[in-house]
């Protein structure tokens, strides 16, 4: 009995000793099936495309979307809003596929950032990466050497971990960022900088099927042959402050809101054009919170308004609207100082609009100028010079009949009745008259 119970206890030991050396095979891997969200983003990298990027992952995750498509052609942008787009990638419960299209397209500078920190990146043939060299906002773009030093090391150090993390080449993406070089796709695949090249997005995402995927909250392999696409546009919202973003709208709304409080205090009462340009500094202040903008800018478009309505007031032969122009072209050039064409106002703007500002207000000025010289023709100021015709005898009193009224007059010599009569002065509800002369 005791050699049996032996026996059986050595048995039951090698098949531990076995189980634990050759554990049976798991389970399949999850698999993630779902339709494909998409979404486009050809535009300038703000605070309207992070925002955009966010509500769109919130659907696709909420609608069971095995992943969000991003559409990607970008020069790049703010720095702020690149590494909150950064941000909701790496921290997406879905997987994020970053496809450089079409051809033609680029992804530089934020846009290389982006593209780094996606589960999958791919790129249309003819298309281009890098690029990522950070630039200044100040006047020219420029930054000194010490800032500009610190500023490259942060985004070097940014975009190797990124890359660290997806497995991509960290090496040359620290070369686009230290010596802002770029890459073609068929380039980019050969470095390790992206996963695919596909001709067109059904391409991309039937080819897709069956890779593993590694989230921030799950992994499995991508379930996409024959996966619907359904695409996501901007809501009302988002397509509005789009609009007001670009910096030639919000540069022509802020003109327009000045304008229209100068209106508004130049004629009180008129309600309209105070309510329109307090509407078009609103929006161009939202517009600005999303924008590079420079306060010296600000300052200096509205110093020249203040010089152009100082003008009426101030006799200075023309010196304040000289002051004025100058004012509102330095104002107008600084106001975006962005390296990116993107994110500055194009001269095709920016002149017609000094010019026709400059223009207008001159003009009003002008006239304000003639209307204070011209002799006065109402009140009593405006009795004094006119033609009337004496109603009797005046000697030291008398009736006189001018302006359409019957005044108490006097002169210092004799005037007969029905004599016509010049205005001298008015003093209190009396006027003073002389004998008209004939060239009166």
């Amino acid at each position: 009995m005791f050699i049996l119970r032996t026996l059986c206890m050595g048995l039951l030991g090698c098949s531990l000793l076995l189980t634990a050396a050759f554990p049976e095979p798991a389970g399949e891997p999850d698999r993630i099936p779902g339709d494909i969200y998409w979404i486009t983003l050809h535009q300038v990298i703000d605070p309207v495309a992070a925002e955009f990027l966010d509500s769109s992952l919130n659907k696709a995750s909420e609608g069971g979307g095995a992943a969000l498509g991003i559409s990607l052609d970008t020069p790049g942008g703010l720095d702020t809003s690149m590494r909150q787009m950064v941000k909701t990638i790496l921290a997406s419960p879905i997987p994020i596929i970053v496809y450089v299209s079409p051809s033609g397209s680029r992804a530089a500078s934020a846009g290389l950032f982006i593209a780094m920190a996606s589960h999958i990146a791919a790129m249309a043939p003819g298309t281009n990466m890098g690029a990522a060299h950070p630039v200044g906002i100040g006047v020219g773009g420029e930054m000194d050497t010490v800032m500009s030093e610190k500023v490259t090391n942060d985004a070097v150090a940014y975009i190797r971990s990124i890359a660290e993390k997806r497995g991509r080449n960290a090496d040359w993406a620290e070369e686009a960022v230290r010596r802002s070089v770029s890459l073609s796709a068929e380039e980019a695949l050969r470095e390790n900088v992206i996963d695919l090249i596909a001709e067109n997005r059904r391409a991309l995402i039937d080819s897709l099927d069956g890779r593993w995927i590694v989230t921030a909250t799950a992994e499995g392999i991508l379930q996409t042959e024959g996966a619907e696409i359904i695409e996501l546009e901007m809501g009302l919202r988002e397509r509005i402050l789009s609009i007001i973003s670009n910096p030639n709208i919000a540069y022509v709304l802020f003109l327009m809101g000045l304008m229209g409080l100068f209106f508004e205090l130049s004629h009180p009462g008129s309600l309209l054009p105070g309510i329109l340009g307090s509407i078009c500094l609103i929006l161009a202040f939202f517009a600005f919170q999303t924008l590079p903008v420079s306060a010296a800018g600000i300052l200096l478009i509205i110093l020249a308004i203040i010089l152009f309505i100082l003008e009426i007031k101030v006799t200075s032969y023309g010196a304040l609207t000289i002051g004025g122009v100058v004012s509102l072209v330095l104002g107008s050039i600084m106001l975006f100082p962005s390296s990116i064409p993107s994110l500055r106002v194009s001269l095709g703007v920016l002149i017609p609009a000094v010019v026709m500002v400059s223009a207008f207000f001159i003009f009003a000025i002008g006239m304000g100028l003639r209307a204070q010289r011209r002799r006065k023709t109402t009140g009593a100021d405006g009795l004094v010079g006119e033609i009337g015709k004496a109603r009797t005898v005046i000697h030291r009193e008398g009736k006189v009949f001018v302006h359409g009224e019957i005044w108490n007059a006097v002169s210092p010599n004799p005037i007969p009745e029905a004599t016509p009569v010049r205005v001298v002065r008015v003093e209190g509800l009396r006027i003073h008259v002389e004998p008209a002369r004939e060239e009166d």
